[in-house]
């Protein structure tokens, strides 16, 4: 579904600086996959180049065997706003719309029927359990709320890949379980493809798998399992391994 080929990423300036090196990584239809690493590690420049938010210096990416840097900006343009999906740490909900108009804008953007907008709507706020918020203005819900309206508007025109930057970043640990709940039931029961970079391992732990990043390189990659609290050790043990300040990771939450 997706495919990075041999990615690098160099920023010109008085002293040039390389982000990423030689980088490949496939992650496949339906798969939950996290990126970890420590900051300055490339997982920003990695998740900036697959969404096409920055260019690769050189290397390939495939996103259902489509380059999109290939396309023509206007294409380009259309491409991003179809096939892609984006959650932030802070929540980019526009404050003088409704939750509800703010998860429908990118059915607005594409001209799609007021009926199938309103169907599509209902649907997504019952799954997510924010039905009772669509009238309200964002400055009545609370935190986790405002990011579950923001999943939402993601995942609302059906992208076939889902990006998450830090998505749980700005919020407790009870709102940051909603969020990792809600992300994991929307990969499952719409096979949603999802890459989060975090710095959580807990949120980690809801993911397939988890791929580590250090000095813009692949450092080391684990899989789940069976059971989520030992693949949570695992993330643990190779945050450990990876080393750096330890200050750089979420601090663990019970």
């Amino acid at each position: 579904m997706l495919q990075v080929r041999n990615i690098n990423k160099v920023y010109s300036g008085r002293k040039a600086f390389r982000a990423l090196t030689d980088l490949s990584l496939t992650i496949r239809e339906g798969e939950f996959v996290g990126i970890m690493g420590p900051s300055g590690s490339g997982k920003t420049t990695l998740l900036n180049v697959i969404s096409t938010i920055d260019m690769p210096s050189s290397g390939q990416i495939l996103i259902n065997g489509s380059n999109p840097y290939k396309l023509r900006k206007n294409k380009l343009a259309a491409f991003r706003r179809q096939q892609l999906g984006f959650v932030f740490q802070e929540f980019h909900l526009i404050e003088t719309l409704t939750i509800g108009e703010n998860i429908i804008l990118p059915l607005t953007l594409d001209g799609v029927r007021v009926s199938e907008m309103e169907e599509r709507l209902s649907s997504i706020i019952q799954k997510l359990g924010i039905k009772d918020i669509r009238d309200n203005s964002i400055f009545e819900v609370s935190r986790g709320q405002q990011q579950r309206a923001a999943i939402a508007r993601a995942i609302i025109h059906r992208p076939s890949l889902l990006l998450a930057d830090e998505p749980t970043g700005n919020l407790d640990s009870k709102a940051s379980r909603h969020v990792m709940e809600t992300l994991q039931q929307i990969n499952e029961t719409d096979r949603t493809t999802m890459m989060m970079v975090t710095h959580d391992p807990i949120a980690a732990s809801y993911c397939h798998r988890v791929i580590f990043i250090k000095d813009g390189m692949l450092y080391n990659e684990i899989v789940q399992g069976q059971n989520r609290s030992a693949f949570y050790q695992k993330i643990i043990n190779a945050i450990a391994l990876l080393g750096g300040d330890a200050n750089e990771f979420s601090t663990i939450r019970v």
